[in-house]
């Protein structure tokens, strides 16, 4: 019912007495509080009584209460809105719950408007507009709004007030200022759980987990106790530096407290952790023994499956999730796709792909073509991804060009890589992978004179190739290495297993692939230059210091190299052991000599 609507009803009532309006405004206002936990169909109901019998909205305590409950029922703020633009005077209450009601919705913007004719009726903030107007910015990643309110709040004198503190944390976190963040809550003589858990999430979703780890430690020392926010940003650190051990013990703080049953947020977060580190036995098993499951944790074990080269098993969830009638989202046909991609199944792709427009109506973005590009191209048909590229509805991105030149550098397409380079000059010039990627397609033709002068090229737009970086857990501990590492107190023992892993390695037969390594060094020079890669020296070092038959878990940033991928398949089956690998690709479980991406990578 419209309030156009609801208004009409005014004229069929006479105007009751000045003692009468006071008894039925009462009345409406006890009536609105019961519907708070009720319907806005009953709220309606008692909006058309007020009109009837004589209340208006200027009187502020019938707006007041109207609108607050309005905002409570969480329904969209058109109508909240409608109400308040009838309001003559709003007080400060009103505008705060407005803004509060924006805030929390789907669509935060509006909120900027309400305070900005909040500031030309000349009313002052409280201490709860500036909190409910930073966590709207907050939403949007709108950081220079935020700012300026950050300067009004100290105009007006509230910026240290806890509640202000802990919005323009979750603000700067937000925006990916964490150093910002953790300025502010540095200086604040007040630190709240909620602060710990702002600046904490906001080092965790900036990609800056070390720092995230840190702060939780000092935490702990000052004696505050984790909730579940705290909780879903540890994991999120510990998955994003690989570092199980941690997961397990919050996922035992988790039992401990009762929100692995309890909290779903938390629940998924630590499903995604243990995907991330590579145990997928232990992210079904979260999954299993959820008592609630959200389109979230499908879609978070489908991508797991995905990532870790069991397509087969990712397919089969996602079957699973259409018979229990569980809607599947734009993510989780990115999960399928990337299944197939990753296993080589072309045909299920192309079907997964018509189903989902054709089934679910699902309007396939660039996301998807991605995976469609992706797919031809592991699949050696780089022909067929460039034709694909050509006839897509949308504009291709970096992300799709580069695929399509890492599967012509690995399936040896000079034309097509050379086509894909080009446009990548165009979208993203400075990209140092794509340089590397065109290199080792030169190498692999044996176009030395191009391979020099791409590298000089590299050097005059001012390029630097991103070092290989490893990371290996150990003793509560992330240990990082990079290559040629010579800077851990192990070095010594680090570089003597290295050797023992290479006399090992030949004598299993093992040649080392020096084809992409540079041009103008000497082949002994090539040879040890690919001992040094990152992931063997974490591998090494994780052969001296765990007990024999221990997995092994590193987390690289880049690729894994063919060189490696040999390699390591043959240290798993000299050393017996297991050595999860998670590159910038997906993971790779090497055991018994074998790799599970099956050499499709």
């Amino acid at each position: 019912m419209d309030i156009a609507v609801v208004s009409s009803a005014a004229s069929t009532a006479p105007p009751p007495s000045e003692s009468g309006r006071s008894y039925i405004l009462k009345k409406c206002i006890a009536l609105l509080l019961s519907c708070a936990s009720s319907s806005v169909a009953k709220l309606r109901q008692v909006h058309a009584f007020s009109i009837r019998h004589g209340v208006s909205l200027s009187s502020p305590s019938m707006g007041k209460h109207l609108i607050f409950t309005l905002v409570s029922l969480s329904e969209p703020m058109q109508y909240a809105h409608k109400v308040f633009d009838q309001i003559p005077h709003p007080n400060i209450f009103t505008w705060d719950t407005m803004i509060r009601g924006y805030a929390e919705s789907q669509d935060p913007s509006p909120a900027l408007s309400i305070y900005h004719r909040l500031r030309l009726a000349s009313l002052r903030p409280d201490t709860h507009t500036y909190p409910f107007l930073l966590k709207a910015f907050a939403k949007l990643t709108m950081l220079k709004e935020g700012q300026k309110v950050h300067c009004s709040a100290l105009k007006d004198g509230l910026e240290s007030l806890v509640f202000v503190q802990n919005s323009l944390l979750h603000l700067y976190g937000s925006c990916g200022l964490a150093e910002s963040s953790l300025t502010l809550f540095q200086s604040m003589t007040c630190k709240t759980l909620v602060a710990w858990n702002s600046v904490i999430n906001g080092y965790a979703l900036n990609n800056r987990p070390n720092e995230a780890l840190k702060l939780y430690r000092e935490m702990g020392l000052e004696g505050v106790k984790p909730d579940g926010f705290t909780v879903v940003s540890l994991l999120t650190a510990s998955a994003e530096l690989g570092a199980l051990a941690l997961g397990r013990r919050a996922h035992a703080y988790m039992a401990k407290v009762g929100l692995e049953s309890t909290n779903l947020h938390a629940a998924n977060a630590l499903l995604v952790l243990y995907a991330k580190c590579g145990s997928v036995r232990e992210a079904g098993k979260v999954f299993d023994g959820m008592e609630e499951r959200s389109v979230v944790s499908w879609n978070s074990l489908i991508v797991s499956m995905s990532l870790n080269g069991f397509g087969e098993e990712a397919l089969a969830l996602f079957r699973e999730m259409e018979r229990r009638r569980m809607t599947p989202t734009e993510i989780t046909f990115v999960g399928v796709l990337y299944a197939c991609s990753h296993c080589g199944m072309v045909d299920q792709g192309f079907e997964y792909f018509e189903r989902m427009k054709a089934e679910f109506g699902i309007e396939p973005k660039i996301e998807h073509y991605g995976c469609m590009v992706d797919l031809l191209a592991r699949a050696g048909s780089v022909i067929q991804a460039y034709d694909y590229i050509l006839k897509m509805p949308v504009e291709p991105n970096a992300v799709i060009w580069r695929s399509l030149l890492a599967a012509s550098s690995t399936h040896g397409n000079l034309a097509i890589g050379k086509a894909a380079r080009e446009e990548l000059t165009r979208l993203d010039p400075k990209h140092c992978g794509d340089y590397v990627l065109l290199s080792n397609l030169y190498a692999s033709e044996r176009r030395w004179a191009d391979v020099h002068e791409l590298r000089t090229a590299m050097l005059r737009e001012g390029v630097r190739k991103i070092p290989g970086q490893s990371l290996v857990e150990l003793g509560n501990r992330v240990h990082e290495f990079v290559m040629g590492d010579a800077s851990h107190p192990q070095t010594e023992a680090i570089h003597a297993m290295l050797s023992e892993m290479t006399r090992r390695l030949r004598q299993e037969g093992y040649a080392p692939r020096t084809t992409n390594v540079l041009a103008d060094i000497e082949e002994e020079e090539k040879e040890t230059a690919l001992v040094y890669h990152s992931e063997k020296i974490a591998i090494a070092f994780a052969l001296i210091n765990t007990a024999p038959g221990t997995p092994i878990r590193v987390v690289k940033n880049l690729r894994v190299c063919a060189d490696c991928h040999v390699a390591i398949k043959l240290v798993s089956k000299i050393f017996e052991r297991e050595v999860v690998v998670r590159d910038l690709s997906r993971f790779h479980h090497f055991a018994r000599g074998s790799c599970s991406c099956k050499d499709f990578w």
